[in-house]
């Protein structure tokens, strides 16, 4: 156990470190430098050697599972819809009209149709989707507390590779916050465990011509020379203390942070894999013009550039319908699944997957789009939210779909099944815990190491699930 005067002098050199220009004198915030840690010097290998990524597609709101990749024809209309399932690259396989271009890549695509779990309230879900744990509290909140669970994204970068100048994981481009809350939706960072273990957040909209990501170069009042001076006068600071303090985790970290961010600014490939202006119209055309197609498509250059987890979060300008935002279709489901929601995701994933498969990083890349749950069987029906219309599908965790593709998940198949009305699982359940184990294991990390729950004092497992068999 730590004493007092250790405590009381790891304090005091923290304050008089950021008190002399210390982590906010290179213009990065806390959170931006939060996701920044552990940097190898080592940056030669070579393609062929590429370590493993993930790309994280978080679907806001909850896709109609039955009504896009789990259509049930035979049912009775109040439950089929009104779509119609269309024929893919893969006999066997139908999925809805509305997204023919992901029609043609299914031979790259798994529909693993058992997904599962008992939450029907948007944040505690969204939490249990991104952090693959039931949420620890009453289903009453949307909004993220420092208790929360630790994200996947941040179990990674913890316990991910810490390789090259770039950082573990990124999310992009936002934190998922309904309109009107002062706080972003739980589970999305390091929570419980830490907040020096938050991915680093690439925030904005990709398709502006003057996109930037903040904290990847110097703020205006800070030139390259004032810099170096700082740089240079913590360095001195830190040898004549480095003997009496080496030993204190939270030092250690806060210098890790440091060091980080120092690298991240002088990469100058850096700077590049944040950008899209060197992609070529044609292949930003091909995505879409859309804040979610060119987010795909930077997602694309940074898994090129070597970031081990990639989040993306869905985002539209619906977030302002207090009723259906997003893909919360309570309202005129079919409509906006056809005219809006659709058109978009099917345009962008689909390039997205044909991108990864060309540029050979698909086998290394697995891809996961999922929402935090689907909606109901019955047209109308009203199980959580009492705004649900005649015209729209409630909230509905019992069952719903992923979509998976590379990293060693096979192409062409369906996984698990629903019952006749696609309500229940059928065959082959999968919960967020298990899909959390599954993609860890991907990444190299094994899903029974502990991390410790700073809030509760106690050691747990990075998923208490299961990866999912037989996806070969």
């Amino acid at each position: 156990m730590r004493n007092s005067h250790v405590e009381s002098v790891q304090s005091i050199h923290r304050r008089q470190f950021l008190s002399r220009g210390g982590l906010t004198s290179i213009g990065l915030t806390a959170a931006q430098l939060a996701g920044l840690r552990r940097l190898a010097a080592n940056e030669s290998t070579q393609k062929s050697h590429r370590a493993n990524s993930c790309v994280f597609i978080f679907l806001f709101g909850g896709p109609s599972h039955i009504d896009l990749w789990d259509m049930k024809p035979g049912a009775p209309k109040e439950i089929r819809g009104e779509f119609q399932p269309v024929a893919t690259s893969v006999p066997g396989i139908n999925v809805c009209e509305h997204v023919p271009l992901i029609a043609q890549q299914m031979d790259k695509i798994c529909l693993l149709r058992s997904m599962t779990h008992r939450m029907p309230v948007h944040g505690p879900a969204c939490s249990e989707i991104y952090t693959g744990r039931p949420y620890f509290g009453p289903p009453v909140t949307d909004q993220a507390t420092p208790e929360d669970w630790p994200s996947l994204s941040s179990l990674v970068t913890q316990f991910g590779k810490h390789g090259g100048r770039l950082p573990d994981s990124a999310v992009l481009p936002w934190y998922t916050q309904f309109n009107g809350q002062d706080r972003r939706i739980a589970g999305q960072t390091g929570g419980r465990m830490g907040d020096h273990f938050d991915p680093f957040l690439v925030e904005g909209d990709p398709t502006l011509a003057d996109f930037d990501v903040q904290g990847l170069r110097l703020p205006n009042d800070v030139d390259p020379q004032r810099f170096n001076a700082r740089r240079e006068f913590r360095r001195r600071l830190e040898t004549q203390t480095a003997e009496k303090l080496q030993h204190l985790d939270n030092v250690r970290l806060m210098e890790e942070r440091y060091a980080s961010a120092e690298r991240l600014i002088d990469a100058s490939r850096t700077k590049s894999a944040f950008s899209l202006q060197h992609e070529s119209a044609a292949n930003r055309d091909r995505y879409g013009r859309t804040k979610f197609g060119q987010s795909l498509l930077l997602a694309r250059r940074l898994v090129e550039a070597g970031i081990s987890m990639i989040t993306v979060n869905w985002d539209d300008e619906s977030k302002v319908n207090k009723v259906s935002p997003h893909w919360d279709t309570h309202d005129e489901n079919f409509s906006r699944l056809s005219k809006s929601l659709c058109p978009v995701f099917d345009h962008a994933f689909a390039a997205f997957i044909a991108d990864l498969h060309e540029r050979g990083l698909l086998d290394s890349t697995m891809v996961v789009a999922v929402g935090e749950f689907g909606r109901t069987p019955k047209i109308g029906r009203i199980t959580q939210n009492g705004m649900t219309k005649p015209t729209g599908r409630d909230h509905w965790p019992h069952a719903f779909t992923a979509l998976l593709a590379g990293g060693g998940v096979g192409g062409g198949q369906v996984y698990g099944a629903t019952t006749s009305t696609g309500g229940y699982v059928d065959d082959k359940p999968v919960t967020p815990a298990d899909l959390t184990a599954t993609i860890l294991s991907h990444l190299g990390i094994d899903p029974r190491q502990e991390w410790f729950d700073r809030f509760q004092g106690v050691q747990r497992r990075l998923s208490e699930g299961n990866p999912v068999p037989d996806l070969g």
